[in-house]
């Protein structure tokens, strides 16, 4: 069987998504993935990001962090996104993001991408869940094949038990209220297994 590529692709203002992808990362890596991890380009204005110190710590803390592009996207076997909600979508960093991968999307390489996402907001009912379903309607029109986390192990009550996928409320002090590691890690792990399936079940 040959190894899964796997790209974990997030977005994070101020550290919350960069976290969990670093979960997921060494999960993967356990799982025996090829793992690459990158951000989504910042299209805020800096003005923006220096208004807000923990904003601009973290834009600065990542700036070795490579940028998704489409290369990676086709690289990849799977992906994971990592993503905060914004009044219950995607942030305009994503959506700018997914909006560049028409060309690929054309030429049929999107096609068959085993993806899961994840989310943070900053209380339960925040949009969380409506964040996750968002990532995933743009990956219905790709083709790709969905691997959400389900009910599929005990470590995903504790985190809040949400079947999409990962998510997190974050306090005001930018503290994650929930303990979602152990569910950030096994649905990396799932991501990973699923893909295995489908690359190998192709190449059989």
């Amino acid at each position: 069987m040959s190894n899964v590529n796997l790209a974990i692709i997030y977005y994070s203002s101020t550290g919350t998504n960069y976290q969990m992808a670093q979960w997921a990362e060494a999960a993967a890596k356990e799982a025996g993935a090829e793992v690459k991890v990158a951000k989504v380009k910042e299209n805020a204005p800096m003005a923006a990001i220096e208004s807000n110190p923990a904003w601009k710590e973290h834009y600065e803390a990542t700036q070795d962090v490579p940028e998704a592009d489409n290369d990676l996207l086709e690289w990849a076997d799977a992906i994971i996104f990592s993503v905060p909600t914004r009044f219950g979508h995607v942030s305009s960093q994503v959506q700018q993001f997914f909006d560049t991968t028409g060309g690929l999307w054309a030429q049929g390489k999107l096609a068959n991408k085993v993806v899961s996402a994840m989310s943070s907001a900053q209380n339960p009912h925040g949009g969380q869940e409506a964040t996750v379903l968002a990532v995933y309607t743009t990956m219905h029109h790709w083709g790709a094949i969905i691997a959400a986390p389900g009910y599929t192990d005990e470590v995903l009550f504790k985190a809040g038990g949400n079947p999409y996928g990962t998510s997190v409320s974050v306090d005001q002090e930018g503290n994650m209220v929930e303990d979602v590691q152990g569910a950030v890690e096994h649905q990396a792990k799932r991501t990973v297994q699923v893909a295995g399936w489908v690359k190998n079940g192709l190449n059989g």
